[in-house]
């Protein structure tokens, strides 16, 4: 399969030198805003705070990462300076005020951002988070449909990388035990989706885990061999690279969840809590914070698993064996939308 190559040169950034994703997720607003509200007794989240979480969250765990996740309102200007300019660079393109309707969510852009946008601030990779169900309105369902595809679209004008998360999430009047029950069934729902799983213009998938993320059984135990076959049986219909989210996970059930996606072909991770919740859980004693970040070697052993069990993104089946460049060779400045070089009396 060809790859264009802004998309090429992007997936190479987001990846180790050996082409596994060990990829630290930061554009969470709700896990990082509310809590900070809840402790300092305020309706809103000062900015100076959550900016002096992310940068925090930045300088000590970038360097241990492949590539960050960041989001443009409350992340990228906070956290740049402290991450390593050779580290890659995956940028949120969906506004975190989405539209509630008793029959689902609507997603949309940070206001005035784009792909073009995320292009110019040096992004290597545009990130987007499709809220997803199959039980939506058709209304619905066409806006989300509708949305991924302006992003699609856009990411190819730019040619830039695309990566698709989906999450599923409760209606308004459904209680969280209610929908505790139903997410994995949604989750399998939506991976079957033709809509959402056409991979044309995706680039990698941000995946969550097709089984329960608490209490997850031991990958080499007497239960483990049902909840590989619900990774194995998801693997075999995603058609792109693809990386899991921790989804709350604890680091110890990730580690596990991580097993099962490795053992089905996963490509590597891009997460966030079950990295950087523990150290957070200090907050506002910064210092406190800061200490458990520098004693943490949850991504030490994170990237250990990855090294040893994830397959590089090049080794995808749907590349059938050969990553190639196009347009490639004589004409490429041509063929890329510049001028014919045989006019130009170069040669």
């Amino acid at each position: 399969m060809k790859i264009s190559p802004g998309k090429l040169w992007g997936l190479r950034r987001l990846a180790d030198d050996n082409g596994r994703f060990k990829m630290l997720a930061m554009d969470q607003t709700g896990p990082i805003v509310n809590p900070i509200k809840e402790k300092r007794g305020l309706n809103k989240a000062p900015y100076t705070d959550v900016a002096a979480v992310k940068a925090m969250l930045a300088r000590r765990l970038a360097p241990h990462a492949s590539a960050v996740l960041l989001d443009p309102p409350f992340g990228y200007a906070a956290a740049i300076n402290d991450i390593p300019a050779r580290t890659g660079l995956v940028i949120g393109s969906e506004w975190a005020v989405w539209e509630v309707t008793e029959t689902g969510r609507k997603s949309r852009n940070v206001p005035g951002w784009d792909a073009g946008v995320i292009r110019r601030i040096g992004g290597d990779a545009v990130k987007v988070n499709l809220w997803f169900r199959s039980d939506v309105s058709p209304n619905v369902r066409s806006h989300q449909i509708a949305y991924l595809d302006s992003v699609r679209k856009a990411c190819e004008a730019n040619d830039i990388a695309l990566v698709l998360e989906f999450l599923v999430y409760p209606f308004p009047d459904e209680s969280a035990d209610v929908f505790a029950e139903r997410r994995v069934a949604l989750v399998l729902e939506a991976l079957a989706d033709s809509d959402v799983m056409n991979p044309a213009g995706v680039d990698l998938y941000k995946l969550e885990p097709p089984v329960a993320v608490h209490n997850v059984p031991d990958p080499d135990g007497p239960e483990g061999t049902t909840v590989q076959a619900a990774f194995d049986r998801i693997a075999r219909g995603i058609q792109r690279p693809w990386v899991l989210l921790s989804g709350g996970a604890s680091t110890a059930d990730f580690m596990r969840l991580l097993t099962y996606a490795y053992r089905a072909g996963a490509n590597g991770y891009l997460a966030g809590r079950a990295i950087w919740a523990d150290a957070f859980s200090h907050f506002p004693d910064m210092k406190a914070m800061e200490e458990d970040l520098i004693q943490s070697d949850v991504m030490e052993q994170l990237n250990a698993l990855t090294d040893r069990l994830a397959t590089p993104w090049s080794d995808h089946r749907c590349w059938a064996g050969v990553v190639e460049m196009s347009p490639s060779g004589r004409d490429f400045v041509a063929s890329y939308g510049g001028d014919d070089l045989s006019t130009c009396n170069i040669y």
